[in-house]
């Protein structure tokens, strides 16, 4: 992000209410300063940490509202406790991210006003795009051995990386620079309809960095000519998608608040789309951010979580002079879903509101609205088969230990369609949940939980019986957390990432893979940096949940 002079940012936001402290620092309050080198660091490590969750003017979303007036109320020993241990509702202690100056620092820099960051233009944006790959020269067929349908793009976090994995072989393939903390990659998937531009389906991946740096991969190049192309979109961001026809991708910022769409071929940007506006509860929101976008199965169109607006935008995608939104009242604050196995329904959480959001991405219009407990993240969600309720989706929650499942199937099942089926209680709440229609198993991490011994373990539920089998526990070392679970090709394994918290940035972290049947351990893949999220790249093309 760029950088910014603590005066005039203090001076800018907080005029009348703060006070100079000299050149030495800033202070709003005579106990807390911080130096202009002070400022910036714990900036930075707001934005790396807190932002997602609390946002950049820290007005709150699914995590709390962290702004001044309310955050000098708590004082700094308060804060610091908060931060240094965690909260039962979700939040991880940080006491092994930050060291002590550090978390301290963060508590002083959370009751001084926040600094507004820059907008960015689509001239900036076109400035930044770079190929590095000639698309004449994109080769017809791959140019290695491997089966690439069956490979794995695994986040790497901490290193603004992805590694590319041969599921068939265990083997990393490659370790490619995408950007920082990358949250989301997706690739031009099947489409009822459409067929993608210059490519198969799954050939192509779209890679976004938190910092905002949108990244093109090219699966049939040898590794070292797999990235093909970037731009940078926002300064923060979170999701990406390709059209069906594979001719646009689109990429969802935090800030500034806005969707952008590219060429997916060169990755050119063509257009801006702010989603600044008025939310569901008629206030005007600055800070209104672009969670997950998805393409539509079985429609031309991406859909758009606008997250403070509490709003889901449909998004046309065959006329970009003339583009057809369509804006859609649900629930705040909008974060990540999944599509049912017919494609037409899109589900999403409403993490604040403790609500699953439906929208029928045939109709344009919401569908439903279902209750559920607190702070719901499916993450890329799990669909299955009940034997009571007939096809039901399912969520984890950042806020509590707990499975939910709903009924998803309106036209076979429409006596359980969009209600509860049932609950199943964790150890502790996680981010992640997944199934393959192969396995019998769902599987639930619980990386939210306070509680170390209980961030190690997976959970396994039974789809038949219901029940809980007993806990898989992937990691015994100290700092060290199981997060994500992503099916092969097949759904006859299971892979399970550990990610060191403490020391991310050397390859100490593993992806642990396990019989999806017997729920054996198989095999163990090192070398790998704070392994977040995996992508199988069959799975993901066919949506298979």
């Amino acid at each position: 992000m760029r950088k910014f002079t603590v005066t005039a940012s203090i001076l800018g936001l907080a005029a009348g209410a703060a006070m100079l402290a000299g050149s030495t620092g800033v202070a709003l309050a005579e106990e807390v300063k911080l130096t202009p080198e002070q400022f910036e660091k714990a900036k930075t490590l707001y934005f790396q940490r807190c932002a997602g969750c609390h946002g950049v003017l820290r007005k709150g979303a699914t995590g709390k509202n962290l702004e001044p007036k309310n955050t000098r109320k708590l004082g700094t020993k308060k804060l610091v406790r908060i931060i240094t241990e965690g909260t039962d509702g979700g939040m991880n202690p940080f006491s092994d991210i930050f060291s002590k100056e550090e978390i301290e620092l963060l508590a002083k820099y959370i009751q001084l006003e926040p600094p507004k960051p820059p907008e960015m233009s689509l001239a900036m944006m076109k400035k930044a795009t770079k190929v590095l790959v000639d698309p004449k020269d994109y080769p017809k067929k791959p140019l290695h051995d491997r089966n690439w349908e069956n490979f794995f793009l695994v986040i790497e976090r901490d290193v603004g990386k992805i590694a590319v994995v041969d599921g068939d072989k265990y083997e990393i393939v490659a370790h490619l620079p995408t950007g920082y903390a990358v949250h989301v990659l997706k690739a031009t998937e099947h489409h009822k309809y459409e067929k993608p531009v210059g490519g198969v389906p799954g050939r192509f991946w779209y890679i976004m960095g938190r910092d905002g740096k949108m990244s093109k991969v090219d699966l049939f190049q040898k590794p070292e000519k797999m990235l093909v192309a970037y731009t940078k979109i926002g300064y923060d961001a979170r999701d990406v998608t390709v059209s069906g026809d594979g001719k646009y991708v689109l990429g969802g910022s935090y800030w500034p608040p806005h969707f952008v769409i590219a060429d997916a071929v060169t990755m050119e940007p063509l257009k801006v789309v702010s989603t600044r506006g008025v939310n569901i509860d008629g206030n005007y929101v600055e800070e209104s951010r672009v969670a997950a976008v998805y393409t539509t199965p079985n429609q031309s169109s991406f859909l758009i979580a606008a997250k403070e607006l509490g709003q889901m935008w449909q998004v046309g995608y065959k006329d970009l002079k003339n583009l057809k939104i369509v804006q859609m009242d649900t629930a705040k604050y909008l974060h990540d879903g999944f599509f049912d196995p017919t494609g037409r329904y899109f589900q999403i959480a409403a993490n604040a509101s403790n609500k699953m959001v439906v929208v029928d991405t045939e109709e344009w219009k919401t569908e439903a609205i279902i209750p559920v407990g607190k702070k719901p993240h499916p993450g890329p969600g799990a669909n299955w088969v009940d034997d009571k309720c007939g096809p039901v989706g399912g969520t984890v929650y950042l806020g509590e230990g707990k499975i939910t499942t709903w009924g998803n199937d309106p036209k076979g099942h429409p006596d359980q369609a969009w209600k509860v089926c049932y609950n199943v209680t964790l150890d502790g709440p996680g981010v992640f949940i997944r199934t393959h229609p192969n396995s019998p198993y769902v599987i639930a991490d619980q990386t939210k939980s306070p509680d170390e011994e209980v961030r190690q373990a997976i959970q396994v539920l039974d789809k038949k019986t219901r029940k809980l089998l007993d806990p898989i526990v992937v990691t015994e070392k100290e700092g060290y957390a199981a997060v994500h679970i992503e099916f092969n090709k097949g759904g006859t394994e299971f892979w399970v990432s550990v990610w060191n918290r403490k020391d991310p940035k050397k390859p100490n972290g593993e992806i642990v893979i396990y019989d999806a049947k017997t729920l054996k351990e198989k095999k163990r893949i090192k070398g790998l940096y704070t392994p977040t999220g995996k992508f199988n790249v069959y799975n993901r093309t066919n949506h298979v949940t």
